[in-house]
């Protein structure tokens, strides 16, 4: 496509979200939670695997340990045999204790609610911390985290990709060109109309080009369809 403003991008973007919006108004986080420690725990869990297996493992997870406090003098062997399903079970047992850990010590067992502070946990990367700020740190409409951005997964690269926000591969990269673009109240949810729609339509190998409706502002899709 021809070289954009960065105005003209920043409609462009506005353009796509509204039209996902309106194509997936219960778009969502989908990974089940009742509290930001949970969905802290089942981001790390879900590192390689579907939201949807990890929902399969976190209701005995959560009953057996359901704090920070709990998980923090948890067996790992118990809890790498309860999340050996979800693959990489040794590093991902050793993440939510040791994240629980730090939670109990540095912040008296309260899930922070600051990129700095999240990542600052360990077994915590800024894609994990986005996803529990921008779901469960805002309200009313208005992002009240200091510091979030975009959650940059998968789905998110692949589809803003083929949009033409942006060009980048690197994770960090994309997540701070999508923030000069999206308006900042639509960051967390942007996230999750990626996933919806990369399930629904943007599939990774075979995308339903002619069913979706931001096709007329997708540069990728127009090309596949030999449209002008």
């Amino acid at each position: 496509m021809p070289p954009e403003s960065l105005k003209t991008k920043r409609q462009r973007a506005a353009d796509i979200v509204r039209l996902l919006k309106e194509t997936y108004p219960d778009a969502c986080c989908t990974l089940d939670h009742r509290s930001p420690f949970e969905l802290l725990s089942a981001t790390i869990l879900a590192a390689q695997c579907t939201d949807a297996k990890v929902n399969t493992v976190t209701p005995e997870l959560f009953r057996r340990w359901p704090s920070p406090e709990a998980m923090a003098e948890a067996d790992a062997a118990e809890v790498e045999a309860l999340v050996h399903p979800l693959g990489f079970f040794r590093q991902k047992a050793k993440s939510l204790i040791e994240m629980s850990r730090d939670i109990v010590a540095l912040h008296g067992g309260e899930v922070p609610d600051t990129l700095e502070e999240l990542t600052g946990l360990r077994g915590v990367g800024r894609k994990t911390a986005n996803v529990v700020l921008g779901t469960c740190f805002t309200g009313g409409g208005v992002i009240c985290f200091t510091g979030g951005g975009v959650i940059v997964d998968t789905h998110c690269r692949r589809i803003s990709q083929r949009l033409g926000l942006t060009a980048s591969d690197d994770p960090v990269k994309i997540e701070f060109e999508l923030m000069k673009i999206i308006d900042k109240d639509d960051w967390p949810m942007y996230g999750h109309l990626m996933v919806w729609h990369g399930r629904a339509i943007c599939i990774a190998r075979s995308p339903n080009c002619p069913e979706c409706s931001v096709l007329e502002l997708c540069p990728d899709g127009r090309k596949r369809l030999g449209l002008k």
